[in-house]
C-alpha cells in the first residue's frame, strides 16, 4: 500500500484552490488538509515566525525579508493573489494633495511598513511619479512581519496601540494612507477621504502596458525540511495548484456562476488588457521581471541586504532539477 505524507496549507479561500480544497485535484502522494479561515497578517506572522503550518501563502516581500535573515523556508513559484496598487493610496481631502509628488514631506499611514502591497507601492511611486521613499515620513500601525533595521534616511513612526491609520487620516493627523484594502472611510463616502488616482483603473492599465507587471502579492511558502526530505513535493504540489486553477478558470467562463450584470464583459476586458493567463505560476519571463522588481524595491527600500536571486527564493518545479537554497 504506497504512503501518503499529510500536509497542512494555510491559505485564502479563493476561487482557484476550491477544487484543491473539494478534493476534485490531489496532490500525487500528499494528503492535504486545507485551512482557509484566517486573515492574511496572522496567516503570514504564523508560518514565517512560527512554522505552524507545512505550507502557507505569505507575502512575497516578507518571505524575501525572512530568506534574508535566514529563515529555514523556502517556496513554490504559486501566487494566488495579484493585485494592481494604484486605487488603494488614499488621501485626506483637507490637505491640498492633488498629484503624487504632493505626498513629498507628509506623513503616510501604512498597515506594515514590509506588506507587499506597500512595497510594491512605494516602488511605484518612486519609480514611475518622482515620489522618493525617503521624502515621506512613514508611520505604520501594526508591528512587522519580520523585524528588519531601517536604513540611515528613512523616517519610520509607529502607531500607538489604540491608533488606526483610518482614523488618523480621517481626522487629518495623516495626510495619507497606502493600504491593503479598501479602507472603511472610503466605503462609507467619508468626504474627508479620496484617492490619490481618482482615475486609477485607467492609471494600473497603463502601468501594466508600459511594465508588463501585474504585481505579485503571495507566494506558496514551504517549510525547508519538507522540501529536504521530500524532494518530489514542489513540483507534485506545483502541478496540483495548477491543475486546480485551471479547472476554476474554466469554471469562471460560465457567467450564470457570479451574480453580477456585467460579468463577463469583465472577464472579457481583463483577457484584452492581461492576456490569456494573467495569474500564471512559475518563473517564467513575465513572473521573473514581477519577482525582480519587487525584490530590488526591496532592497531599494532597506528591507533585505541583497537583492536575492530568484533561484535561491524558488525551489525547481521540475522534476529531477533541483533549485533554491536555505539556511538554518
Amino acid at each position: 500500500m504506497s504512503t501518503r505524507i499529510p500536509l497542512t496549507l494555510a491559505c485564502g479561500d479563493y476561487e482557484i484552490i476550491r477544487p484543491l480544497k473539494e478534493g476534485i485535484v490531489q496532490p500525487d502522494g500528499i494528503d492535504l488538509t486545507i485551512l482557509t479561515a484566517m486573515d492574511s497578517t496572522t496567516r503570514h506572522w504564523r508560518f514565517l515566525r512560527g512554522q505552524e503550518f507545512d505550507m502557507g501563502e505569505v507575502s512575497c516581500s516578507s518571505y524575501t525579508v525572512a530568506r534574508d535573515q535566514g529563515f529555514a523556508a523556502t517556496a513554490i513559484p504559486v501566487f494566488l493573489h495579484r493585485r494592481f496598487r494604484h486605487g488603494f493610496v488614499f488621501i485626506n481631502t483637507q490637505k491640498g494633495i492633488t498629484k503624487p509628488t504632493d505626498l513629498i514631506g507628509k506623513r503616510v499611514g501604512v498597515k506594515q511598513f514590509q506588506a507587499t502591497a506597500i512595497v510594491w507601492m512605494r516602488g511605484i511611486l518612486e519609480h514611475e511619479y518622482g515620489v522618493p521613499q525617503k521624502s515621506i515620513e512613514w508611520v505604520p500601525e501594526l508591528d512587522e512581519t519580520i523585524e528588519f533595521t531601517p536604513p540611515p534616511g528613512l523616517k519610520i513612526s509607529k502607531l500607538a496601540n489604540n491608533e488606526t491609520v483610518e482614523g488618523l487620516l480621517v481626522e487629518g493627523k495623516l495626510d495619507a494612507v497606502i493600504h491593503p484594502d479598501l479602507i472603511k472611510p472610503l466605503v462609507r463616502k467619508d468626504p474627508r477621504v479620496a484617492r490619490l488616482f481618482p482615475n486609477w483603473k485607467e492609471e494600473e492599465i497603463a502601468y501594466y502596458k508600459k511594465t508588463g507587471i501585474f504585481p505579485i502579492m503571495h507566494v506558496m511558502g514551504l517549510k525547508a525540511e519538507l522540501a529536504e526530505r521530500y524532494p518530489w513535493v514542489a513540483p507534485n504540489l506545483y502541478k496540483a495548484f495548477d491543475a486546480a486553477k485551471a479547472i476554476a478558470m474554466k469554471r469562471m467562463r460560465n457567467p450564470r456562476i457570479v451574480p453580477l450584470a456585467w460579468y463577463q464583459e469583465a472577464l472579457e476586458e481583463q483577457e484584452a488588457v492581461l492576456g490569456p493567463d494573467p495569474w500564471e505560476y512559475g518563473v517564467g519571463a513575465a513572473n521573473t521581471k514581477n519577482l525582480e522588481t519587487l525584490v530590488g524595491y526591496s532592497h531599494e527600500q532597506g528591507l533585505i541586504s541583497r537583492r536575492i536571486p530568484l533561484d535561491e527564493l524558488f525551489l525547481s518545479v521540475s522534476e529531477g532539477r533541483k533549485r533554491g537554497s536555505f539556511r538554518t
